[in-house]
């Protein structure tokens, strides 16, 4: 049975479409698809049973009413948006303490490299192009129509929805709103941790007001350790703000149906600075250092395309295929361990995927994945 959260009839108005078996982050951002196939609904049927099953992520009994800053958040619930305090009261005494969370959010330990080539090895590989090919095929034309409608290849898409859940195979087996509880208020300690806690604590009101907007359960809501939910990972906010009824059944659902993830990743690309028709990359190498490293001024200077190409060049970086000269570009560098660094000059559209997972690694094992199951259909 849903939690109504509801203190009169006042209903705080209804979503405009309803979502009743869901699917964001981090930097990342969730009907059966009409289309379909029934080998979609096993996966997320099998993800599903798999979550409940999970006792190693299910948690511990924490009390969360007996903190101050759980009820501080229940009083800012009742009081912006409405809802009872005692149902929340009630919902809170159900939430499990998630210790696996704390653990996996926290940072890699300092002095080890990055390294580029073992990262992507980890997505661009067999088994997400096989099942990437497959994919393509059995949506084509629901990518199709997100290529045409929002100006997004499909092999970006399909090469978003690889990295973040082998196409459905892997979508989480975390209860979001235990883990955003855990996160929002007791984030291991770290330099951002309080900027951390801030967004976990937003993620979870945005997950308290999407089930009351769709009429579920909250509870009902199965993700990764850190919120993020179905085919696309979107966060709950996300869900919120740039998932789409792609398939066009009356409601959105991440988690069960791809045809609505493949078009609310191609809407968050647009929404978040993506360009029809504009490239991604172009492989660049930098001058030695004997000659000088002006180039390093480019390092570093966040996810976004604000250079000019002569500017770049002046630098001495030099790209190994001519861009458009009336774009900019921001220098990406793709650190190998103890090997050579890999330079890339990142268009606006590179810097787009950034904004789904704030990584270069990730945006080019995107891009990287996307093409190899291109090639690996013969396109």
């Amino acid at each position: 049975m849903s939690i109504k959260f509801f203190k009169s009839p006042a209903r705080a108005a209804a979503a405009v479409v309803a979502v009743t078996s869901l699917a964001l982050p981090f930097m990342s951002t969730t009907a059966v698809a009409s289309n379909a196939k029934p080998a979609a609904k096993k996966v997320a049927g099998e993800n599903q049973r798999k979550a409940a099953a999970s006792p190693d992520e299910a948690g511990e009994f924490a009390n969360f009413n007996q903190w101050k800053e759980v009820s501080d958040f229940i009083d800012k619930m009742s009081a912006t948006h409405g809802f009872d305090r005692t149902e929340l009261e009630n919902l809170f005494r159900k939430v499990r303490y998630v210790d696996t969370a704390i653990q996996l959010i926290k940072p890699a330990p300092p002095g080890k490299p990055k390294n580029w080539r073992a990262y992507r090895a980890r997505f661009v590989e067999p088994v997400r192009i096989k099942a990437g090919a497959s994919f393509w095929e059995t949506h084509a034309d629901a990518l199709a129509r997100a290529e045409e409608r929002y100006g997004v290849p499909a092999e970006i898409i399909v090469g978003i929805i690889g990295v973040e859940t082998v196409y459905g195979r892997n979508t989480g087996n975390f209860r979001v709103v235990d883990a955003l509880t855990t996160l929002a208020f007791d984030y291991p300690p770290t330099p951002t941790r309080e900027a951390r806690m801030n967004f976990f604590r937003g993620e979870l009101e945005n997950t308290l007001l999407f089930a009351r907007e769709t009429h579920i359960d909250p509870f009902s809501l199965f993700g990764s350790y850190a919120g993020a939910v179905g085919w696309p990972q979107f966060m709950p906010g996300s869900i919120r703000k740039f998932a789409i009824d792609f398939d066009n059944d009356g409601k959105i659902d991440l988690r069960n149906s791809p045809v609505d993830a493949i078009g609310s990743v191609a809407n968050f690309l647009v929404e978040h600075g993506w360009k029809r028709g504009e490239p991604t990359v172009f492989p660049a190498t930098v001058s030695a250092a004997d000659v000088g490293r002006g180039w390093d001024m480019f390092i570093g200077q966040g996810l976004e395309a604000k250079y000019k190409l002569d500017e770049i060049k002046a630098a001495g970086i030099i790209p190994s295929v001519e861009p458009p000269a009336d774009m900019p570009f921001g220098l990406v560098d793709l650190q190998n361990g103890g090997e050579p660094t890999e330079y890339w000059l990142g268009a606006g559209n590179f810097f787009a995927i950034t904004q789904y997972n704030r990584s270069f690694f990730y945006a080019m094992s995107v891009i990287d994945l996307g093409r190899a199951v291109r090639s690996a259909r013969g396109g």
